[in-house]
């Protein structure tokens, strides 16, 4: 058996197809235990940890990070038996008697090595074009005789050569001479213009370092002074008078506006591959509205007397370390009203309709990956307190990005909090297999008739889309008005209702 084991990417969940490597968290040549996470994937629903499946050494990383592997294909290599001596075999891990035989056609086009001590033209220490020897980088000195250039006036190159043969003389015809051209005229340079030192304009400037300071930190050109001191020198008054001096007022130019012209270039554009959390995501949302006939009602509930008593709530000594948010009113509201309407909690199965007894209640995320929506399993078995502490949970796992596809499996019901956006509600998609969402918005205080006046109140908007399959028009307007008398009242609603 083959101490090389190779460890192929499972599949994470509910038939995902792919994952993309985020992060490596060993290296070739470490040792690694038995299920210590060793890479960082993310499915089209999570990133999790993938644990090795053997202890030993790393033999080879087969996909750098930020590569899309399909499910089943090698990642990685493990050495089960570091200590048992060198690997008498590939390195991935095949015996050689395994491996595949070349073909006629590639062992013709194999080219048979230089004898031993030769070196083939062309590579490093063989002898290139020209005479040279092939190098790291470029090639080294010829190997021929080494030749020199002509001097001037001198006998030619080739007569230089060192170590050359005996020179035989060769008849010599003198050319015929001919007479030199007359020298062309000396161009004629104008003199250069004169300032009023009688110093070349644009010349070297005399003054002294103080002087040349002095002017430097009032701002003078000294350039364009004429100096009073000996051969022209500038003085220190010279640049006190310039300073003093009012400056020339100079002609305002105002420049026209410069409009660009109009791009429309791929150099403005941005791609983003579609992938993970993003391409799930798209495939689910629109499966489900062209499948799932949508209709969405809406509600406004004044939430004043709802939001006194999470006041309260906050105050006793018991809950003084739970989260407590309005959030937490909605998903209490929508779990009694499905115990009052379990019709409402189902999923259209083609020929028939189930009904499920238990709600795994969905609270999408915004994640840095994109949307996500983990779920509370059973979660109508659990106490207030206990609906606070899970819901906690789940959104800090969430935004850790350590959400599991476990927790986003088996949603039967969604609750979307767009009012954290400061939106007052929307018309949500169902989440496939779901023939409910509610969207939760902004509690703003708004006038409200209360009592026969007109007083600020908290008010919200609920948004509920649903399966118009299974749920009709009677159906789902019963179960928004039963969320929305809890949130009105949630004190009598809890008395009335259990």
């Amino acid at each position: 058996m083959s101490r090389i084991k190779t460890f192929n990417l499972p599949d994470l969940g509910e038939g995902l197809t792919e994952g993309e490597i985020l992060a490596w968290l060993v290296k070739v040549g470490d040792d690694i235990e038995l299920n210590q996470p060793i890479v960082e994937v993310e499915t089209a629903k999570a990133a999790v940890e993938i644990p090795a499946k053997w202890a030993g050494r790393v033999q080879a990383i087969f996909h750098p990070e930020g590569t899309t592997v399909e499910v089943g294909s090698p990642i990685i290599s493990i050495d089960t038996d570091p200590n048992a001596g060198p690997i008498e075999q590939s390195t991935t891990g095949a015996p050689a008697a395994e491996l595949p035989t070349p073909s006629a056609a590639s062992l013709a086009a194999v080219e048979v090595a230089p004898e031993e001590g030769m070196v083939e033209p062309g590579l490093i220490g063989g002898v290139a074009p020209g005479g040279r020897t092939a190098v790291l980088v470029g090639y080294g000195p010829r190997n021929a005789p080494a030749k020199r250039r002509a001097r001037k006036g001198g006998v030619p190159a080739q007569a230089a050569t060192a170590q050359a043969a005996p020179v035989q003389a060769a008849p010599v015809q003198a050319a015929p001479v001919q007479a030199a051209p007359a020298p062309a005229p000396a161009p004629v340079v104008p003199a250069p213009a004169l300032n009023g030192n009688g110093r070349p304009a644009g010349g070297p400037v005399l003054a002294k370092p103080p002087v040349r300071k002095l002017a430097k930190d009032l701002g003078v050109d000294l350039a364009t002074l004429t100096g009073s001191g000996p051969l022209g020198s500038i003085t220190r008054e010279d640049v006190q008078r310039a300073a003093s001096a009012p400056a020339a007022a100079e002609p305002l130019t105002v420049a026209a506006p410069v409009t660009a012209a109009a791009s429309f270039g791929a150099d403005r554009e941005q791609r983003i591959p579609v992938k993970g959390v993003r391409k799930l995501t798209a495939e689910n949302m629109s499966r489900s509205a062209f499948t799932a006939p949508h209709v969405t009602e809406f509600l406004t509930v004044d939430m004043t007397r709802a939001m006194k008593a999470l006041d309260r709530l906050r105050e006793r000594r018991e809950w003084r370390d739970v989260r407590v948010s309005p959030l937490l009113l909605v998903a209490k509201a929508v779990l009694l009203a499905v115990k009052r309407h379990p019709m409402v909690n189902s999923t259209w199965a083609g020929d028939e309709i189930v009904v499920k007894d238990y709600v795994n209640l969905g609270i999408a995320a915004a994640t840095e990956r994109g949307l996500i929506v983990p779920n509370i399993k059973d979660a109508g078995r659990l106490s207030l307190r206990g609906l606070a502490d899970a819901m906690t949970d789940l959104v800090q796992t969430a935004k850790a990005g350590k959400t599991s596809p476990a927790d986003m499996s088996g949603g039967t019901l969604t609750i979307t909090n767009v009012g954290v956006f400061g939106v007052d509600t929307g018309t949500p998609i169902l989440p496939p297999g779901e023939s409910a969402i509610l969207a939760f918005g902004a509690v703003r205080e708004l006038p409200w008739v209360h009592k026969g006046k007109v007083k600020p109140r908290l008010v919200t908007t609920l948004g509920l889309s649903f399966d118009h399959r299974i749920i009709d028009g009677e159906l789902g307007s019963k179960f928004l008005r039963d969320i929305g008398d809890f949130l009105a009242d949630p004190e009598a609603a809890l008395l009335a209702w259990t």
